[in-house]
């Protein structure tokens, strides 16, 4: 038999770093490709007592299905948790912050809706809008984010511009307080809708980001927030704060997508999240992840070629996962990433994250999984590989 597919589902493609962990499975390779939490910053034991608990306590309502809006002590806690006034009703609870894209996707884009992005963005946020059909349109920006004039010159006509202020995943670039505001009243005074990913704004090194879009336009943007960097991604939990003209859309998107996200999930994440543990367990991630980072930095600068032609130019996120590399001139991190490989490194290559046309030269590192011990080496690795390639340039 010859299954025909739908249009959406031609529009599917392939998560480009998914594929790429694929070449990371030989051993001994040293991989900065995924985006994975250190599985070192689990609280394993503070979630087998919260299973115990559960369980005895709840366990018939904790493995039956339940309300599609999320566990009602879950959406208090998040609600109070959050930076401005937001009210539980407001929070919808989605299986991982990707779901979130998702409903958000099928709820305001139709085919040949125009969608803003920044330059580069989510690879995931391309995904999960891809199968709606829409023209996804780059916005250009600098080291603080996106430019606030280009948003408000492209906004006419746009569904929404998605937008990662804190620690951008592939960048690790962060938007500072004036680009926020501009970019808020840019967005006010054309009524632009704002989607605001927001999954690593509690992994700050030093100090905290500024205030979210939402606080600062809270009818006017959407935001989403993940449990996967704070506590575990195994749980898949995200959640999406939404206005009240959209929140009965989502949820009825929601409805039809899984009728709820796990309630047994929930109702742990609830309990390990009791009092303070947060409090306690986060800055514990932030020192563990700021320590690699600065391993990273210094084996850049003492292995990677810098400057001019043939140097390679790397940023210094202030929080998040990762770091950004543009490599000399003339190099490709595509073609680049077999010699890598072939040498017990890896990394993404940064042209997938690009909507519009793509910088080929750039490339996405992850410092979180790796040991300051495994960065040095791995980043000496891709230096050597970087440096014969230039040599080999045309």
């Amino acid at each position: 038999m010859t299954w025909t597919l739908s249009q959406r589902a031609d529009a599917m493609n392939p998560s480009v770093i998914r594929e790429i962990l694929k070449l990371t499975e030989r051993p001994g390779t040293i991989s900065f490709a995924g985006g994975l939490p250190s599985p070192l910053t689990f609280p394993v034991p503070a979630f087998a007592e919260a299973c115990q608990k559960v369980l005895a306590d709840d366990g018939p309502a904790a493995l039956q299905y339940a309300a599609s809006e999320g566990f009602g002590p879950l959406r208090e806690l998040l609600a109070a948790r959050l930076p401005w006034p937001v009210k539980p009703s407001q929070v919808l609870i989605t299986t991982g912050s990707q779901q979130g894209l998702d409903l958000i996707a099928k709820v305001l884009i139709d085919t040949g809706s125009r969608v803003l992005v920044e330059t580069p963005t989510y690879l995931g946020a391309l995904q999960a809008f891809s199968p709606m059909g829409p023209t996804v349109q780059a916005v250009p920006g600098d080291d603080a984010g996106p430019d606030a004039d280009a948003l408000a010159a492209a906004a006419p006509g746009a569904r929404f511009a998605y937008l990662l202020p804190n620690f951008q995943n592939p960048t690790g670039r962060t938007m500072d307080a004036a680009r926020r505001q501009a970019v808020t009243e840019a967005a006010e005074r054309t009524g632009l809708g704002l989607v605001e990913d927001n999954p690593y704004g509690e992994l700050w090194f030093d100090t905290p980001p500024p205030a979210p879009l939402a606080a600062l336009r809270p009818e006017g943007t959407l935001y989403l927030g993940s449990l996967s960097k704070v506590l575990a991604p195994g749980l898949r939990l995200g959640f999406v704060v939404a206005p009240g003209a959209l929140y009965p859309k989502l949820l009825q998107a929601k409805q039809a997508a899984d009728l709820h996200s796990p309630s047994l999930n929930q109702r742990v994440a609830f309990e390990v999240m009791q009092g303070d543990f947060l409090d306690r367990h986060v800055p514990m991630i932030r020192a563990r992840y700021k320590a690699q980072r600065d391993a990273m930095l210094a084996a850049l600068a003492r292995h990677m070629p810098a400057g001019g032609d043939n140097g390679a130019e790397w940023n210094r996120p202030d929080g998040g996962m990762f770091l950004w590399l543009r490599l000399p001139r003339g190099l490709d991190a595509t073609a680049l990433l077999p010699a890598a490989v072939a040498r017990g490194v890896a990394y993404v290559p940064g042209a997938a994250f690009f909507a519009g046309e793509a910088d080929a030269r750039c490339l996405r590192l992850s410092f979180v999984t790796a040991t300051p011990e495994q960065i040095d080496t791995g980043i000496a690795a891709l230096a050597a590989v970087v440096r014969e390639a230039v040599e080999q340039r045309p």
